[in-house]
């Protein structure tokens, strides 16, 4: 067990840089993968499931060399250049991995077989299953398919036009990929603007990918893809918990350069502004295909708002970093909560948790939506019970507390 003590009230000046984003980084192994020539990844995110996804491209055929642990030549093999895997595809408690990789498969011309840990191995996948199958993919699992492991039989596709039930950038880049083995147009329409890291991604590699507002479409390559040239823009989800200390630690002034500032993931830099906070964003730029920029926070008067609909859909890994905001803000802030995946993550802080009732007890929960009152909180001996996003929103929490507190991950 790890014991870290957090002191308020010391105040976050200078520059600093975020890690890599996640969902930029195992793209560049899977989409550099499908080029003509060697994709040059700088800044590649050294995680573990960073790691489970260059574990299955190399299973897969995929020469990746190693300059550093951040560094990558992504060696392609073209459209049709995969190679029939030897054993099992292990990703991990990578979703993403699996998900992205179920579209991929399932226009090869070999069959392949995708498992993973015990938590990915009750992640439901029928939702990307259905639509696969609509384009006439042959995937078995357990439950109909909608459990791992997956039996995916490369199969010629048909193209569709697929309305998402549910907005989900996993879902859709898998069948944007899907869509570059179909015959036909492939058309996916979605209610709610998601991620859209694939498609502009695929966009800058040639690929005949074409967003049109809430729809994007795909189709078959008629030239090679082009390789990958980027370094990937800092994760604002992993800036997200130094964009609310340096909100509510006095005297704060904290700039975090070459950050991602994708439209799709700003949200949490909207919200916060809506609440008060002051923020610049400066130096505007776009590293391969993503905007990046370097963005400065002061400390700020922050009052409650009412924060839901897209907003709440583009926060799910902020919500932790937001929560603890509301707490130091003045006033009420209620969040507007649909769907159990995002219901589950927001109530990873508030009440029934031990946690909350140390260091937010005028935090509630109500049908589908949550709220908070602004007040002082005092530091306690509190647990983050192993989860990364929680241990950061209790530090973050520790920086404005009364007095000293403790985290204990297990």
């Amino acid at each position: 067990m790890t014991q870290l003590s957090i002191t308020p009230n010391h105040p976050l000046t200078g520059q600093c840089r975020v890690p890599g984003d996640k969902s930029i980084s195992q793209r560049t192994l899977i989409l550099g993968a499908l080029a003509t020539g060697v994709s040059q990844v700088r800044n590649f995110l050294d995680s573990e499931e960073c790691r489970v996804t260059m574990h299955v491209m190399r299973g897969l055929g995929v020469q990746i060399d190693e300059a550093s642990p951040t560094e990558l030549h992504v060696h392609g093999r073209g459209l049709h250049g995969l190679q029939e895997p030897t054993d099992l595809l292990n990703c991990g408690n990578s979703a993403t991995t699996m998900g992205l990789l179920t579209g991929l498969l399932a226009g090869q011309k070999f069959n392949s077989f995708l498992c993973g840990s015990a938590q990915l191995r009750r992640h439901p996948m029928l939702p990307i299953v259905a639509p696969l199958r609509l384009m006439g993919a042959f995937i078995m699992g357990r439950q109909g398919g909608n459990l791992a492991p997956l039996g995916i039989q490369g199969s010629p596709l048909k193209a569709i036009e697929y309305e998402m039930p549910l907005a989900s950038a996993q879902l859709k880049s898998c069948l944007l990929l899907a869509g570059l083995y179909a015959h036909g147009l492939t058309v996916v329409r979605q209610a709610i603007l998601t991620r859209d890291h694939t498609e502009r991604m695929l966009q800058s590699m040639g690929a005949p990918i074409s967003p049109l507002g809430h729809a994007i479409s795909s189709e078959r390559p008629t030239r090679p893809l082009q390789p990958l040239d980027l370094t990937v823009p800092g994760d604002l989800s992993a800036a997200a918990f130094l964009l609310a200390a340096a909100c509510i630690t006095p005297d704060s002034r904290l700039t975090i350069a070459d950050v991602g500032v994708n439209s799709t993931r700003t949200a949490i830099v909207d919200v916060l502004c809506q609440m008060g906070a002051q923020m610049e964003i400066q130096n505007r730029r776009t590293e391969g295909s993503e905007p990046v920029a370097d963005v400065t926070v002061h400390f700020s008067e922050l009052h409650g708002a009412t924060v839901g609909g897209s907003h709440t859909f583009a926060m799910t890994d902020e919500l932790p970093a937001l929560v603890v905001a509301a707490t130091q803000a003045h006033g009420q802030s209620v969040l507007r909560i649909h769907g159990a995946r995002l219901f589950k993550k927001a109530t990873a802080l508030p009440s029934p948790s031990a946690n909350c009732a140390k260091w937010a007890p005028a935090s509630s929960q109500r049908l589908k939506g949550l709220w908070w009152k602004g007040q002082q909180i005092r530091g306690a001996p509190v647990e983050s019970h192993g989860d990364a996003q929680l241990a950061m929103a209790l530090a973050v929490a520790g920086l404005a507390a009364a007095a000293r507190r403790f985290m204990e991950p297990r």
